[in-house]
């Protein structure tokens, strides 16, 4: 099994297979509109400019579960990150992150990558590297910043 195996609905509306995204290196970021870790929207955004030609997609999954931060529409929540951080990347349609409601695609991505005190996600903007295979290589903690991941993005794309 890989992340190749879920599917989710866009932003837009549309159902999408990650078979998709498949032999692309893999930023999988659960977001908020209105956290204290929303301007990582930048730092994401660079990334993805940065390395698109070079086979990094960001997929950026909204939550509303922590503090009800992202409490608008997907609609809303597309115009946001469009309008204030220039989002490019892949964004999909809200979800559940935790909990018996959540996504499966953050079911298997906890199972794979635990975190230090728990499994599951504590907060937004918890970040999984996703190698060419669709194996998960590395989680990454809320207040890590995305220029702190590149090095680490750079390896996997080499390989």
């Amino acid at each position: 099994m890989s992340v190749y195996d879920f599917s989710a609905k866009t932003i837009d509306g549309e159902e999408k297979s990650l078979n998709e995204y498949k032999g692309n290196v893999l930023l999988i970021v659960n977001t908020a509109s209105e956290c204290g870790f929303t301007p990582q929207f930048d730092g994401l955004e660079k990334l993805y400019d940065t390395y698109k030609d070079k086979g990094l997609t960001i997929l950026g999954f909204p939550c509303n579960q922590f503090n009800s931060q992202d409490p608008g529409s997907d609609g809303e929540i597309a115009t946001f990150c469009r309008r204030n951080y220039g989002v490019s990347f892949p964004m999909f349609s809200k979800i559940d992150v935790k909990g018996e409601n959540a996504h499966p695609l953050f079911v298997y991505l906890t199972e794979q990558a635990k975190g230090v005190v728990t499994r599951q996600i504590k907060w937004n903007f918890t970040k999984f590297l996703v190698d060419r295979n669709g194996n998960v290589i590395n989680r990454y903690a809320p207040q890590t910043k995305p220029e702190s991941v590149e090095q680490d993005i750079e390896k996997v794309l080499q390989t």
